[in-house]
Formats: structure tokens, sequence, C-alpha cells
């Protein structure tokens, strides 16, 4: 990748939001769209570490990752501090690496 690219692909995000400023503006949006728009942030996390939990590329792997994902979840569940669960989560993982 270079950093034309980078630089290229950042213009471009960045244009898009502004264009979604400017399009909108000051209006509001339907009370409908508000909700779903909420929601995207809770969908889209979880969806992101069970790609990367599972996946390496195009292949589905279970491996050490998913035994640290499933200690941090059940930490995070019985409401230890967060970094506590990521403490828990990266030290599971090694333990399985390590055996």
């Amino acid at each position: 990748m270079t950093w034309t690219l980078v630089i290229v692909l950042g213009v471009a995000s960045y244009l898009l939001k502004v264009t979604g400023l400017v399009v909108i503006g000051a209006r509001q949006l339907p009370p409908k769209v508000e909700r779903c728009l909420v929601l995207i942030p809770a969908a889209l996390i979880p969806a992101l570490i069970v790609k990367d939990t599972f996946s390496i590329g195009q292949q589905l792997v279970l491996d050490a990752r998913a035994a640290g994902v499933a200690a941090a979840t059940v930490a995070a569940w019985r409401r230890v501090p967060l970094v506590l669960v990521i403490v828990i989560g990266a030290g599971v993982t090694a333990l399985v690496r390590a055996l």
C-alpha cells in the first residue's frame, strides 16, 4: 500500500462525511432512522470481533484467540473492570498458545 493511496482514501473518507453534513444540514432525521443509526455500533463491534477471532484471510480458524475471547466474554459478563477483561483475554490466549 502506498502513501498516495492512504492519503487519497483519507481525503475521500473526509469528503463523504462532509457531504453528509452539508446535505442533511440542520434538518432532523426521521425517528426511525435515528433509532437505526444508534444501533449500528452495537452490531458492528461484535461482528468485527467475531470476524477477527475466527478467520485468517479467507480461512476459518479455531485457535487460541477463540479461548481468549471466550474468557474475556465471561469476565465482561461477570462485570469485571475493562482493564482486567483485556488482561484475562490476553492471558488466556497466551496460555493456550503456550500449551
